[in-house]
């Protein structure tokens, strides 16, 4: 097995201390939690060793017994020669731990005492205090061979303890070296060196031996599985590093989250850095080094990770927590940063989290993505609102069309929820997707309520124009939806036509509040004599229906259509009610006035883009009716009247005069004029 060429025996030691402190020292080691010697069941022990006493009762020759014994303790002893040796001629260089074993001389090796051999482990001279415990293993196993202690089996349980206890020793000062290597910032290659070869050393003396090698006692002779102990070391470590990321509470910043994973990855970055650079070449290749840590920081990462997905997370939280997973663990940020490369490898990595944690990730994400969307646009809805509505704002003309940011807004909310969505995992995304149509189709009734509550409540200047923009708005949101996210937009289209409807009557309803002080006056004595100007009602249409060529078509050249049948239905509304009785002059007077008026009418909406021209003579029929002073005359006009207008029906048994028709409403004829 070839290992790493620097010296594997300069073991640093601790600082010299006086005899006193050092026999204070060594009996607060023993007596530690870790390593009591009064805290095992001596009984139990007890009882073992006088039933292998009565078993190891045999017929084998005390000669042969004496040679085992003469066998094992000149390997120990040989063992403990070698490495002192060793020590001594502080070679620069090793190339494997076999060479450590061939430096063998047959030199008389002098045992210590337990508290020597635990100063050494203090000291962490782990090779030398190895080499003693084997030892004093091997001389407790030959005189229990030889029957030394049938006598006294207390004896052979306390050697029996001092060697387990000594062994347990170096398995946590090796577990002490391991989880301090990424902690201390100036790694000592020749420590972990030393121990690579103490490992090697222990596996090679108990190659022979398994866990139950000695029948009535499990402590001596068995292997100590210290490559197993270094492994969980490793885990332990990497444990303790994950958890020493620094994390605020969500009291101490919104973003906790985000910066203790950032911490996370930059801390765990840099180990893996110095276990390339430094550790890995402390191990021989069979280590495996740079995999073992990798998995061990992967399970501590998932274990973390799980934890912190059980607790309360909000959207932004669990946005952060799930973009980390899907996306920067990976990356090159962390476990894919090229300097890591080739050494650390994630193909064979396990999953982060669990299926059942990342659907349940996935699953309160959505849960807590439909809250944050309707508050988005909750807040579009209040902008709307407090910057607009009540600052009665202007809009803004682009293409001789009204616009309003709320097409775009709501495209923009919609955009990102889904395209950070779509970063996790494509199915994520389709719901998000989903999710947000359906908010926006809660959100549009809920914008209509609004608006019109707000415009019934005043008589706003800014109503028509923002009117105006908002149905301009949805036209345009309909095809960026699915122009952007190839929605299906069908319901989507259903409510909007509601909602253009719903706007086209509250803009009557307000048209008509405007008009009909000026409809009422037709036909009385002042609108006559001319009093009032025909211009009036004209103008006031006008006024009101000037925004309507911002709107964007077809749209607009319905709306306005409606507005200019509902100008001329409420004009012969007011003409044909029962009045008073007109002499002739008076008549023609009327006739005139009334053609005067529809012409003005008829011109203004003509000139702000309706294409109605249907409905420019029905008036002057009216008119000519009125006008005219021969009864059958009148019965011709009248009949042609109801041709043109087939919703104008004469009232039967009358006389054919103006009061002789009535208005149910107002159909677009067949024929054009």
């Amino acid at each position: 097995m070839e290992l790493d060429t620097r010296s594997v025996t300069s073991e640093p030691a601790s600082p010299q201390k006086s005899p006193g402190e050092e026999k204070m020292e060594v009996a607060s080691e023993l007596s530690s939690p870790g390593t009591d010697w009064q805290s095992r069941d001596s009984g139990f022990f007890e009882r073992g060793i006088k039933t292998m006493l009565s078993i190891r009762k045999s017929k084998r020759s005390l000669k042969k017994e004496r040679g085992k014994e003469d066998t094992a303790t000149w390997n120990a002893k040989r063992l403990l020669q070698t490495l002192r040796s060793y020590e001594e001629s502080k070679p620069t260089t090793c190339n494997s731990v076999e060479k450590v074993v061939e430096l063998r001389e047959p030199i008389e090796a002098k045992p210590l005492s337990v508290m020597e051999i635990n100063e050494l482990i203090q000291k962490r001279q782990l090779l030398e205090a190895f080499a003693s415990i084997k030892l004093m293993e091997d001389e407790t196993i030959s005189e229990w061979d030889s029957e030394k202690y049938s006598d006294n089996p207390q004896e052979l349980v306390r050697k029996s303890k001092d060697v387990d206890l000594l062994y347990n020793s170096i398995t946590n000062a090796i577990k002490s070296i391991v989880e301090g290597t990424l902690e201390d910032p100036t790694l000592q290659h020749t420590m972990l060196t030393s121990m690579v070869t103490l490992i090697a050393l222990e596996e090679a003396a108990h190659s022979s031996t398994d866990n139950a090698a000695r029948p009535g006692s499990d402590l001596l002779g068995r292997p100590r599985k210290w490559r197993e102990q270094w492994r969980e070391a490793i885990n332990e470590s990497a444990r303790k590093r994950v958890l020493m990321a620094p994390m605020a509470s969500r009291e101490e910043a919104t973003s906790w989250l985000d910066l203790h994973l950032h911490f996370l990855q930059e801390h765990l970055k840099e180990d893996l850095l110095k276990i390339k650079s430094s550790v890995k070449k402390c191990y021989p290749e069979e280590y495996q080094v740079c995999d073992t840590y990798v998995e061990a920081f992967h399970n501590a990462i998932a274990s973390h990770l799980q934890e912190l997905s059980q607790g309360p997370l909000d959207f932004q939280e669990l946005y952060t927590l799930l973009n980390w997973v899907a996306n920067t663990y990976h990356s090159e940020f962390f476990l894919g940063h090229p300097e890591l490369k080739p050494e650390v490898k994630t193909e064979n990595l396990s999953l982060l989290l669990t299926p059942a944690d990342w659907d349940k990730l996935k699953n309160d994400y959505i849960a807590s993505a439909k809250e944050k969307i309707k508050s988005c646009f909750g807040n579009i809805l209040r902008l709307e609102v407090t910057e607009k509505w009540e600052k009665e704002v202007h809009l803004e003309e682009k293409e001789n069309l009204y616009h309003a940011s709320l097409s775009f807004d709501i495209q923009t909310i919609i955009g990102q929820f889904v395209k950070s969505s779509g970063a996790i995992s494509g199915s994520l995304e389709n719901k998000m997707l989903e999710l947000c149509m359906a908010e926006l189709l809660e959100f549009v009734p809920r914008f209509e309520q609004e608006f019109m509550a707000w415009s019934t409540a005043q008589d706003s200047p800014i109503f028509v124009p923002h009117l105006v923009a908002y149905i301009n708005s949805f036209h345009d949101l309909v095809s960026g939806l699915e122009t952007a996210f190839k929605v299906d937009t069908d319901e989507l289209q259903k409510i909007l036509a509601a909602l253009t409807r719903n706007f086209t009557n509250i803009f009557l309803t307000k048209l008509r509040t405007k008009t009909q002080p000026l409809l009422k006056k037709i036909l009385t004595k002042n609108w006559i004599l001319a009093t009032e100007r025909p211009e009036t009602l004209a103008s006031a249409v006008s006024q009101f229906s000037e925004h309507l060529q911002h709107m964007r078509e077809p749209l607009g050249q319905e709306f306005l259509h409606e507005v200019h049948k509902y100008v001329v239905k409420e004009y012969v509304t007011q003409i044909i009610k029962p009045r008073w009785k007109m002499n002739g002059d008076t008549r023609q007077q009327v006739s005139r006035k009334m053609s005067q008026e529809a012409a003005i009418i008829h011109n203004a909406l003509i000139d702000q883009g309706s294409k109605a021209d249907w409905l420019l003579p029905v008036i002057y029929h009216i008119a000519n009716i009125i006008g005219e002073k021969k009864k059958d005359k009148i019965k011709s006009y009248v009949k042609e009247l109801c041709q043109d207008y087939p919703d104008i029906r004469p009232r039967p048994q009358t006389v054919a005069t103006i009061d002789t028709v009535q208005l149910q409403f107002l159909k677009r004829p067949q024929h054009n004029h």
